[in-house]
């Protein structure tokens, strides 16, 4: 069966350079890779032909022999210049390295590249209270850090000795295994990708080069903050590897239990004790707000669990600055330990109220009713 034309196998024109080119096959590839396709044999067919085209095109040499003789130019049989599996498959291993990477979630290849990396993120978790939360503040956290080894000055090794080249990388961080018709490279497993060794580790760091410690680290808290928001600190994670960026540091913020207020978003609950005579009678209260108290007026007749809301005496938003409510429970509290006195006049009230129940005691009335209907259906 005749083959197609590489160029277009790959979608491209005769021109293109060799970024187009690869970029042309890297596409394609991971549409039809085999992996993507279990079980396809259309898409593993459709696989190789990219593979072997790109293979070609991606060889200077291979690709002017294709581009004067076509096929029979690049066919071993025919004394071109090789096909498939012969020189430069480098360039062929090296794009399908990338390919393996966007498809598995593989980081970089190749070089003194990899060798590089980000230290990692940290998390820090500070306790604050209610009224830290709501007004802002400023508090001194002391993290761990790594600062360079004083007896090595970072290079791991015994004083007087020195770290050598990785034998088995030459260097690189990486080594390549062959696999079949693919050629993958993975982190050196001598050097676990820092392309040196050291025979003669110090004694102090272990040869980390680095040794723990810790920082202060003055945090900045703004008003209206709530549990278990984050603030980042960039640059104050761990230390990079061999140059790289340092991590970030996220301080996370839980907020202790207030012994008065629970929040809500940005309003706040309270619970307020009232006397059985304000409740009835009607008066005024004063209540504890984070600003101070406030006086609060109780109507005559309020029932327990009335929820008076003052308004803009709650927190502040973090984001949009308006204040949120306090919402003020009522509870009617029963006397206790009362005098003989005390108990004389409840009495004597008691009585004066069932004399007229339905005026006095609509909610116990309703409720009887209900009891009533209950045991006589």
């Amino acid at each position: 069966m005749s083959k197609r034309d590489y160029y277009e196998v790959l979608g491209i024109n005769r021109d293109a350079n060799a970024d187009a080119i690869k970029k042309a096959y890297r596409k394609l590839a991971m549409k039809h890779h085999p992996d993507r396709n279990p079980g396809d044999k259309t898409a593993e067919d459709k696989f190789k032909e990219l593979s072997e085209a790109y293979e070609v095109l991606s060889d200077a040499d291979k690709k002017a022999a294709y581009d004067r003789y076509g096929h029979a130019g690049v066919d071993p049989s025919m004394g071109g210049r090789g096909g498939p599996g012969a020189q430069g498959f480098d360039g062929f291993a090296d794009a399908f390295s990338d390919i393996f990477g966007d498809i598995f979630g593989g980081g970089g290849r190749g070089g003194g590249r990899s060798n590089v990396y980000r230290g990692a993120d940290l998390r820090y978790n500070l306790e604050i209270s209610l009224e830290e939360a709501a007004r802002g503040a400023e508090k001194t956290i002391r993290i761990p850090t790594a600062e360079e080894c004083g007896t090595c000055h970072g290079t791991g090794a015994k004083p007087g000795t020195e770290p050598q080249t990785c034998g088995t990388c030459g260097g690189a961080g990486q080594v390549r295994i062959q696999q079949g018709f693919f050629s993958i490279q993975q982190t050196c497993p001598k050097c676990h990708g820092t392309g040196r060794v050291i025979p003669n580790p110090c004694g102090t760091c272990g040869g980390a080069g680095r040794v723990k410690s810790h920082k202060t680290l003055e945090v900045k808290i703004p008003a209206g903050i709530d549990e278990g928001m984050r603030l980042r600190h960039a640059g104050h994670g761990e230390p990079g590897v061999n140059g790289g960026p340092p991590g970030d540091l996220y301080v996370e913020i839980h907020i202790r239990k207030h012994p008065m207020f629970q929040r809500d978003g940005d309003d706040l609950h309270c619970e307020m004790p009232i006397s059985f005579a304000t409740a009835a009678l009607g008066g005024e209260i004063e209540i504890p707000t984070l600003d101070g108290m406030a006086r609060l007026k109780i109507p005559a007749e309020t029932q327990s669990g009335k929820v008076f809301r003052l308004r803009g005496k709650g927190i502040r938003n973090v984001r949009s600055h308006a204040h949120g409510d306090l919402m003020c429970h009522v509870v009617v509290e029963t006397p206790v330990k009362l005098t003989e006195r005390q108990k004389e006049l409840l009495r004597e009230f008691e009585e004066v109220s069932r004399q007229d129940v339905d005026r006095h005691n609509p909610k116990a009335k309703s409720w009887m009713d209900k009891v009533k209907d209950f045991f006589s259906a």
